[in-house]
């Protein structure tokens, strides 16, 4: 059984497909990854080359995998960054396709639009596609914080307020939401120190982890995407909301230490070295045997 995964692709560092696919293979999936971008690297450095290979080679070729017979074999379609509305398009269609012959398939939307501090940086008619035409068709939809308030115009400040959010997302058509980073309006601050959350909820219940919010003052390009992916994976195997959810925090907080330690011990006067890089190869074992584990609880 595969994934078909429709993402961004970055030549240099991690981000979109290239965040994504390994770590679903090292978890034992095999993955059809199609690129809705083509980028040297993400545009978090402000400069980069390529270009947006849009939504009709997309359906090109998930037409060409429909001709190979192959699209029985698809467990889940996993979307993310989109280049422009007819990727969405693009999307809706693949999935379509997938579930004529496999119905079971599970949809996985992203709704990749951006983050506290840099807002949204996707063009202005994708919050609305994914609003009215992906996130009906999800099973699993994964914002962060800021795309969660984005999708229900929810301001959120406590747990109260995601709970409703969530549901308001249930609403829409998703049985599952992932909630990839909470503070609830500012950082979680317990005796140990600050904490980031994750939240996850299948309808019956909201479940929630914490871990020690490390000290990393530049944004991490990819981080939602790998998270996103792991979390898929872990739920196809798993079955179970809470299991998956505390797997796939466990592997995210340790790349995530990983690559603040790499990236603290960097050569400072290369310009990449500005930006913080995903370290998913060199901290490839946290994906199928993490450092750390994490328990979620309900709340």
């Amino acid at each position: 059984m595969a994934i078909l995964s429709l993402q961004s692709h970055v030549v240099y560092g991690y981000a979109g497909n290239t965040a994504a696919v390994f770590p679903m293979q090292k978890l034992g999936r095999e993955v059809w990854a199609i690129n809705t971008v083509e980028f040297s690297n993400h545009t978090g450095y402000g400069a980069w080359r390529g270009k947006v290979l849009g939504g009709e080679l997309a359906e090109e070729l998930v037409a060409g995998l429909e001709e190979r017979g192959v699209l029985p074999d698809c467990e889940a379609v996993l979307s993310g960054y989109m280049g422009d509305a007819a990727v969405a398009r693009a999307i809706s269609g693949a999935l379509r396709r997938v579930r004529s012959v496999s119905p079971k398939a599970l949809y996985c939307c992203d709704p990749v639009m951006g983050d506290v501090g840099r807002g949204i940086y996707v063009n202005p008619d994708i919050p609305d596609m994914f609003k009215n035409e992906l996130v009906p068709l999800a099973d699993i939809v994964t914002p962060n914080e800021f795309e969660l308030e984005t999708l229900t115009g929810i301001n959120i400040q406590g747990i109260d307020d995601a709970r409703r959010a969530i549901d308001m997302l249930h609403g829409k058509g998703p049985g599952i939401v992932l909630v990839t980073s909470y503070r609830g309006g500012k950082a979680a601050s317990t005796s140990e120190g600050a904490h980031v959350g994750m939240l996850a909820s299948d309808k019956s219940g909201v479940y929630m982890v914490e871990t020690p919010e490390l000290p990393i003052t530049t944004a991490v390009a990819g981080s939602g995407d790998i998270t996103a992916a792991v979390f898929l994976s872990r739920y196809l195997e798993t079955g179970d909301v809470r299991k998956a959810l505390e797997l796939c925090t466990a592997s995210i907080f340790g790349i995530m230490e990983a690559s603040w330690k790499a990236f603290s011990a960097g050569d400072s006067a290369r310009p990449s070295a500005k930006l913080m890089e995903l370290r998913i190869i060199q901290a490839q074992k946290e994906l199928d045997s993490p450092s750390h584990s994490f328990e979620a609880k309900r709340v």
